[in-house]
């Protein structure tokens, strides 16, 4: 296959890009096309590495308003009400609704994905569902799921066990959520067998960490204490850490020397973070989002994820990286125009870094070919007009193409010849 004329992350010079066994073999200025090889005309379009979901729950997708809506839109209400649903799981169920919204990210250019699964099920039903569906979508999507103990693992019975049989189930990551336990305490001690799990097991670790507005939260300075002195350091990640936006600034700026140090992960989700943040809050409302400028600014890797997508948490959702980077940016009020040129890599390499598949991620010859040729020609009018994705390309092979909108102007005609 030969992709002609693209331009790959906004360079002003246009690249052709031969792929070959699945692989990017050649990345020229001009490039012959070859008897029989597949073209893609680029038309100086843009070519990026896919997207990335590094956080989202294949688990709970799709059922919003099941058993009920939560009207009152906070974390803890939408906690409640799964704990309802997932009374009624199934296996069929489970990878009905994942596969269906796995789908609808891949029509948006997204090939990697990162789910948590909650394993507070003593059947553990929804694990046993995803670890198929993660086999299933490998040809289209690469999908990794994390051990995530939404209620809690010394706070809910037999948390501990729960949590080592997905381990030993193959999860990839192992999670955590310190401030929903019923103590500070229990939040520290949960954290420390996260970490001597995902040590045993040889797994990453990403945690919801300090999701919550309370300024007292302070999992976020324990994980990365175990970062930094397990020597897992990037294989760390902290998901929400949204009381680091309630955090004084004396506390936060040494907060950050640790966070530099550990060299830990950071995800913000910003739909669903700034839809239940503030929620006791009257005036002034705070925004429900942790630093992302100044994280990004200190060059602590932070990516973007959707999180949710019609679910307890939050009743709506497109799988569209595109919608929580633009929510996230405004958010960040990180909005100059080099900052939205590059605003990609929330959404791109960020979140790869933070899923650990940088070895096989990026547009460079040797690496797999997977890339998607977006409707604009540079990001900033990409992600302003929500550029549809051309084409979706997945270890070298077309596995999304999109029909660019035709709209059609009757503005100027007098009213008796429209639709003529």
């Amino acid at each position: 296959m030969l992709i002609q004329q693209v331009s790959i992350e906004n360079e002003a010079t246009l690249k052709d890009v031969r792929i070959e066994a699945g692989k990017f073999v050649a990345i020229e200025d001009h490039l012959t096309a070859r008897e029989n090889e597949g073209i893609i005309d680029g038309r100086g379009k843009l070519l990026l590495p896919p997207f990335v979901d590094p956080h989202v729950h294949l688990d709970s997708t799709l059922t919003a308003g099941d058993p009920e809506w939560n009207q009152s839109g906070t974390l803890f209400d939408g906690i409640r009400i799964w704990s309802a649903r997932k009374q009624k799981l199934s296996i069929e169920d489970v990878k009905h609704r994942a596969i269906k919204a796995l789908k609808k990210q891949a029509s948006h250019g997204t090939q990697f994905v990162r789910s948590h699964v909650d394993v507070t099920d003593p059947s553990l039903t929804a694990l046993k569902a995803l670890l198929e569906v993660r086999e299933e979508v490998k040809d289209f999507m690469e999908l990794q799921l994390v051990a995530f103990p939404q209620e809690g693992i010394l706070s809910f019975p037999h948390g501990k066990e729960l949590m080592t049989q997905a381990a030993e189930m193959g999860v990839d990551a192992i999670g955590g959520i310190p401030h929903f336990e019923f103590n500070r305490e229990y939040g520290v001690e949960s954290l420390h067998f996260v970490s001597d799990l995902a040590e045993k097991y040889g797994r990453l670790i990403d945690v919801h960490c300090d999701e919550i507005d309370d300024p007292a939260a302070r999992g976020l300075e324990t994980l990365a204490t175990l970062a930094y002195e397990t020597g897992m350091h990037d294989q760390v990640t902290a998901s929400h850490t949204t009381a680091l936006g309630s955090y004084n600034d004396a506390y936060a700026y040494k907060l950050f020397r640790l966070l530099k140090m550990s060299e830990i992960n950071m995800i913000a989700n910003p739909l669903v973070n700034t839809f239940l943040g503030g929620r006791f809050d009257t005036y002034p409302k705070r925004r429900g989002m942790t630093r992302v400028k100044e994280l990004n600014e200190a060059e602590i890797n932070i990516a973007f994820g959707e999180d949710d997508i019609k679910d307890p948490w939050y009743p709506m959702g497109d799988g569209n990286m595109l919608d929580p980077l633009h929510l996230g940016i405004h958010v960040a009020q990180t909005m100059g125009y080099d900052q939205i040129m590059n605003a990609y890599r929330f959404v791109t390499y960020n979140g790869a870094k933070a899923m650990h598949v940088m070895d096989h991620y990026g547009i460079e010859e040797g690496k797999e070919a997977n890339c998607i040729l977006l409707n604009r020609s540079n990001f900033y009018d990409a992600l302003n007009e929500r550029a549809e994705v051309l084409y979706s390309i997945h270890h070298g092979r077309v596995i999304v193409k999109t029909q660019p909108q035709e709209v059609q102007l009757y503005l100027d005609k007098p009213q008796h010849q429209q639709w003529s």
